[in-house]
């Protein structure tokens, strides 16, 4: 079971993101060198649409969320977890 994140960007956040995307990269590089994001990044207007983020548990999303520079120092206004179950039909007959 994989665990989709949806984080909607907090108000005035984009002036901010010059500044804690460093942070953030760092952070979420340590997450991927484990394996634990599969997929990562903005809606193409992410100040309306915010960001979605497939993670490979929920444990680890969740882990994510709580340390995520971007949440912990503002940028982020809300985060929506959800629990997915994918069906590749690639390898479907």
């Amino acid at each position: 079971m994989y665990a989709v994140s949806f984080s909607d960007m907090a108000d005035g956040a984009m002036a901010l993101v010059p500044e804690v995307h460093p942070r953030h990269r760092a952070y979420l590089d340590a997450f991927a060198a484990n394996g634990e994001i599969l997929l990562i990044g903005p809606f193409p207007d992410p100040v309306r649409d915010g960001a979605m983020t497939v993670f490979t548990s929920r444990d680890a999303a969740e882990r994510f969320r709580d340390g995520d520079p971007f949440v912990l120092e503002g940028l982020v206004a809300r985060t929506r977890i959800l629990d997915w179950d994918p069906i590749d039909y690639r390898s479907t007959p």
